[in-house]
This record gives C-alpha cells, structure tokens and sequence, in this order.
C-alpha cells in the first residue's frame, strides 16, 4: 500500500516511518514532486492536519495523512498551541521559539505542558482522525542534543530526562506521536 506523509520535515518522516509496518510503502511530499509548502491556515491543530491531508488527495491523488502538532502550556492558556511552529514569527525558528516560551514562562511555577498530535487520514474517500497526547513539563534550560522543535525543554511524566536526551528509539515508545500514530497503524491493521 502505498501512503503519503504529508511532510517535508525529514526528521519527522525518519521517526514516522520507523513506526509504521512494511507493508506500508511511506511516501514524503518530496517524493510525490509536492514542494510547495501546504498552508496551515486552521484555527486548531485538527484543522491544520485536515487541511493538509485534504490538499494532497485533492491535488496529487494519492492517499495521504497529515499531522499537526502543537505545544500547550497550561500557564500560558494553551500557547503555543497551533501556532508552536511560528511562535516567535514566520521563520519558524526552533531556538527562537524555545527561548521565547522560556521568558514567557519565567518565575511562573505552574509548568505543565502537553504536546498533542492529531492525524487526519484520507483514505478510499474517507476521512479519520486519531490524537495522542503526552503530559509533562517545561523545564528552566534546554537539555540535549537529538530530537527537533521544543523537545530540549520537554520533561514527560515519569522520565529525568527531556526528549532531546532521549534516542529515537525511546521516544518513540511514548511521544504524542507515538501514540497518534498508534492509533493510525492499529487502524491500518484492521
């Protein structure tokens, strides 16, 4: 079978991939000749991963899922939310986007955050959803080198470490993504 990711984030298409079973032939936008960037123009992080989806079947026809990822922090409201990416502007800079978080967050003592992952699958013309969520907190200073996005300032429950100090392989047993992409494989599997 044969799927598009509707990405352009190697990282992130590397870590899906690992997740998803063989039978399952992973496409990137690059594959499929997409290199336009697929505006997110939803007000949600549900939105934005049904835009996506919906752009590819439209215009390329191929089966595809999207996904959308957003950063929420309970003292900030839910910010970053669906604007994670484009926190600290257009640029869409990670260190830029960490550090501004961090001032945000500065003498504040509530830091529980969660990251949240929705799926939009379009598949044989219809559309599912599937949503993972991990709960932890943003600690005081970036730790660790691996990983991408917020992930050096994000402890999950349970762990001493951020997801920046953890290998691929450990995150990926209980990341947002993970978990939404569970879901997706379990669903695939039916």
């Amino acid at each position: 079978m044969k799927l598009v990711f509707a990405t352009h984030n190697k990282n992130k298409f590397k870590e899906i991939e690992s997740l998803l079973p063989n039978y399952i032939q992973l496409l990137s936008l690059d594959d499929i000749g997409c290199t336009e960037d697929i505006e997110e123009t939803g007000t949600t992080i549900d939105e934005n991963a049904i835009i996506k989806a919906k752009y590819v079947k439209l215009n390329y026809d191929y089966d595809c899922f999207a996904d959308d990822t957003g950063l929420e922090v309970d003292e900030l409201g839910g910010e970053p939310g669906v604007y994670s990416a484009r926190y600290a502007g257009e640029e869409k800079d990670s260190d830029a986007n960490m550090n501004k978080l961090l001032k945000n967050l500065e003498g504040k003592e509530n830091r529980r955050a969660r990251f949240k992952t929705v799926i939009a699958l379009t598949l044989n013309g219809k559309e599912t959803l599937f949503t993972g969520i991990c709960e932890g907190n943003i600690i005081e200073k970036k730790k660790g080198d691996e990983g991408f996005g917020y992930d050096p300032i994000f402890q999950p429950d349970g762990y001493e470490q951020t997801f920046a100090q953890m290998s691929l392989s450990e995150k990926s047993t209980i990341s947002h993504r993970a978990r939404a992409f569970t879901q997706l494989t379990d669903y695939l599997s039916e």
